[in-house]
């Protein structure tokens, strides 16, 4: 079959923070041609709208009263993935402390997670060469009949180290904690907590470089994309 008329294929890759998630994704996305989104940002774009908004983060009523307020635009160019919240570019401030510190409560509350799903689901249906969605809930509840599912692992030693180096000057042992933490809290939330999909391929990138974690993943969608 002729490349360009290729059947699009939807892969859902899964994982806790510092495995190499959104490197991964974005890199796969752009060498086979399919559109890239990072639910993450998603949700760091409504937390960030809820905190200058000045919503009580710690009062899960007041976030769900206003869940379906602030318009979230996703584009999804994996050279160029844009975030945008009432027409304002927030890729910059969602990456904030501020915004890293609080999202995971602001992500627990069921009616911020079934609008950013919605969102999720519209994005990922329309994406006419088919998609790479990355996330924490991807494989389970967003997509659960995704072509392809995938879950990142690695060992917190090798995730903090990872995430220290992103975060300049960051603490490795301040890291570890903050992102053992944030696990904990989103594998323990009641709604859609992060966890891996039944039928979702386990990749270990505790040893491997991004190169060759790359490299698995292309492997493993043009082996599904083949079959299909």
């Amino acid at each position: 079959m002729e490349n360009g008329a290729a059947k699009p294929v939807i892969v859902a890759i899964d994982g806790p923070s510092g495995t190499g998630k959104s490197s991964t994704s974005k890199a796969v996305a752009a060498q086979l041609g399919l559109s890239y989104l990072d639910t993450g940002a998603q949700y760091r774009a409504i937390t960030w709208w809820m905190v200058t908004s000045g919503i009580d983060i710690e009062d899960p009523t007041a976030i769900a009263a206003v869940a379906g307020k602030p318009e979230i635009i996703s584009g999804t160019d994996p050279a160029g993935p844009t975030i945008t919240v009432d027409g304002t570019d927030v890729s910059g401030p969602i990456r904030t402390q501020e915004v890293t510190s609080k999202v995971s409560a602001v992500s627990a509350v069921p009616e911020v997670r079934a609008r950013i799903t919605e969102l999720q689901r519209s994005l990922a249906t329309s994406a006419e060469r088919g998609i790479v969605v990355e996330g924490r809930d991807i494989g389970t509840t967003v997509l659960p009949d995704a072509d392809l599912k995938i879950f990142l692992t690695a060992s917190p030693e090798a995730r903090a180290a990872r995430r220290s180096g992103e975060l300049k000057g960051a603490d490795v042992n301040a890291t570890r904690e903050a992102l053992i933490k944030r696990d904990a809290a989103d594998s323990s939330r009641k709604t859609s907590p992060l966890a891996k999909a039944d039928d979702a391929v386990e990749v270990d990138t505790t040893e491997l470089t991004l190169t060759q974690v790359i490299e698995c993943v292309v492997t493993l969608v043009e082996e599904k994309r083949a079959a299909k």
